[in-house]
């Protein structure tokens, strides 16, 4: 969905799926040479168009393979995808190469399939009707499980919802979080929707529009010079799109997105084994720790110890097909796990009383960088030993440049404030967003930092002391800072990386906040100006590093201003609908003393569960 390369711009502003996301589909699309090569020419049967009859009389696409030397009926694996089926070929020969029927199903109104597409809210209902149709098929023994990515991971989560009686697993990765990680993040929408809805519109694969670099750049360059209203956007680019105005009407965490999402009571009864997968890097990280800690509060205990968590050094494409190099960051050979080979493993384990998988030697399972090593846990909480706190602090207010930064101190600060002025009409971001080498796929967007310096004056920055020692960290980091606004709203980007002691810098973790979600993803509420206020950031993405003696961290907090989102002109009004004629200068000022005690929490990780 929001898939394939996270793109960190502006030196590590935001999650730019919508510029360098290219290759959506390839969570189930890119062809693994390494497998193709242990199979046969031939080791399935192949039926192309087979229907599937859904309650309400529609008839859904699916491409089949069956083992063909299997004596008898057998589980079966499907995916429901709004891709096209034909993107999942690869995928369909390899599990039935290992034993397995799979069934690549087009979701309704997509590809070869009946009926209207409605992204997202249709797939629950009929995912439940494909699990119960396969079940009754001869090829099958009444063991039904689901696979595949981003788009695909959501589909099994929202099929789940519905409890179909002949379900029996799930592997869903990368699992896009509707309202949590996509169309909004934080309740901050993408550009990229208009990009991913014109991928998916109508029947056929829009993948060359979808794929154009230059295009979609220029499409949002003209949106973004001209201060429009966001809800103009789908116009800008050329598609009207009612989907597209439906997620603009729900701004915030409401009863709309909590419909696409298991409930707390779906949690409970919850009884099959699952195996989820993210990554450091993947975009959807968001929704897939979503549906994992929701399990994890809601679930049965017989339940939730079937649930096992994998977290690999992996952007969103990685984590269907592990990549040694991401982002200019190269990882060990212990990093490229087998996913293919683990889906099966998994399948044998669940549904044929074979052994656990070898892999999965605790119920989580992350990866370390700079240690190039797994490690285990028996919960994501214990992945994390324990919270070492760096109090901000500056010498007379001088943190706005990366030369001249604040500090990050082991003991509170005796007092100071630092500002930044964010103007929603300056588009100078452009001057990097539009860099040619920016735009590519092999961009090493996790390690430049060109963004950042270019920056200079327009944020604030503070560095810890040099370590004396290596540091493993893990988790989530925390950041509590007091800021007052003199305007009612503002959007803030906080993000963090480990400066080395030769200069270069690794991106490690970012969280972006709109100020009037501050206490509540649910209940906005614009500021007092003024005010200081403490806003607790605590939605950063999971990271797992060896922080090198030597190194020191890097703390960035910024304006939010990028191509790539939707942009808030600080009014107070409704964002979707503001323009450049609404927009106010924000001065954000942070400050630092006895009363109030602004800090990074760094999470320092736990030893493995399991002897190395």
């Amino acid at each position: 969905m929001k898939a394939g390369v996270a793109r960190w711009l502006l030196g590590g502003l935001l999650a730019s799926a919508s510029l360098a996301s290219m290759n959506a589909y390839a969570q189930d699309a890119k062809p693994d040479s390494k497998h193709n090569a242990k199979l046969d020419p031939e080791p399935f049967d192949f039926r192309w168009n087979v229907r599937i009859p859904l309650r309400d009389g529609v008839k859904l696409s699916a491409t089949q393979y069956l083992p063909r030397d299997r004596k008898r009926a057998g589980p079966c694996v499907f995916s429901l995808t709004p891709y096209t089926a034909q993107r999942n070929h690869e995928r369909g020969k390899y599990f039935a190469g290992h034993g397995y029927a799979y069934y690549a199903v087009d979701v309704r109104g997509r590809g070869n399939s009946e009926g209207e597409f409605t992204p997202l809210l249709q797939e629950a209902r009929d995912g439940h009707d494909v699990v119960e149709w396969l079940a009754q098929q001869p090829s099958c023994n009444g063991k039904v499980a689901m696979s595949g990515g981003s788009y695909l991971g959501y589909a099994q989560w929202a099929t789940v919802k519905e409890l179909p009686p002949h379900l029996a697993t799930i592997v869903p990765i990368a699992s896009v979080g509707p309202g949590v990680d996509f169309p909004i993040l934080n309740n901050i929408p993408y550009t990229y929707n208009m990009q991913w809805l014109t991928f998916v519109s109508g029947h056929t694969s829009q993948d060359r529009i979808f794929g154009d670099f230059g295009f979609w750049a220029s499409q949002y360059r003209r949106w973004y010079e001209a201060h429009a209203p966001y809800t103009q956007l789908d116009e800008y680019v050329g598609n009207p799109s009612p989907t597209f105005q439906a997620w603009n009407a729900h701004p915030y965490q409401d009863a709309y997105w909590d419909s696409h999402r298991p409930t707390p009571e779906q949690y409970a009864q919850l009884s099959i084994p699952i195996l989820s997968v993210t990554g450091h890097y993947d975009d959807d990280q968001p929704g897939a720790m979503s549906y994992y800690k929701g399990h994890m509060r809601y679930g049965s205990e017989r339940a939730k110890a079937m649930h096992y968590l994998v977290i690999g050094p992996w952007d969103h494409t990685g984590t269907s097909s592990p990549q040694a190099e991401v982002g200019g960051l190269k990882f060990g050979e212990a990093s490229l796990v087998d996913i293919n080979a683990l889906h099966v493993a998994w399948y044998d384990w669940t549904m044929k009383q074979g052994s656990k998988p070898e892999f999965l030697k605790d119920k989580v399972a992350f990866y370390v960088v700079g240690e190039e090593a797994w490690r285990y846990a028996p919960s994501l909480q214990a992945v994390t030993a324990s919270t070492q706190a760096w109090y901000l602090d500056s010498r007379d207010g001088r943190a706005n440049d990366v030369f001249e930064s604040g500090q990050l101190r082991a003991t509170p600060s005796g007092g100071g404030v630092d500002r930044y002025v964010y103007d929603p009409l300056d588009t100078s971001p452009l001057e990097y967003e539009d860099r040619p080498d920016v735009l590519t796929p092999t961009y090493a967007y996790l390690t430049d930092q060109r963004g950042l310096v270019m920056s200079s004056g327009k944020q604030l920055v503070y560095h810890t002391p040099a370590l004396e020692r290596d540091t493993d960290i893990a988790g989530f980091f925390k950041l509590s800072a007091y800021i007052a606004l003199d305007q009612p709203d503002t959007d803030f980007s906080a993000r963090i990386y480990e400066v080395k002691a030769d200069g270069g810098s690794v991106f490690l973790a970012q969280e972006l906040m709109r100020a009037r979600y501050r206490k509540s993803l649910r209940q906005p509420e614009l500021v007092t100006p003024g005010q200081v206020e403490r806003y607790d950031f605590e939605r950063f993405n999971f990271t797992a590093r060896r922080l090198a003696k030597g190194s020191r961290l890097r703390l960035v907090i910024a304006p939010l201003n990028s191509l790539s989102m939707q942009k808030n002109y600080n009014s107070g009004g409704v964002v979707a609908e503001e323009s450049g004629k609404d927009a106010r200068k924000v001065t954000v000022a942070l400050y630092h003393d006895a009363q109030h005690p602004s800090a990074l929490y760094v999470p320092i990780a736990a030893k493995s569960s399991v002897g190395k």
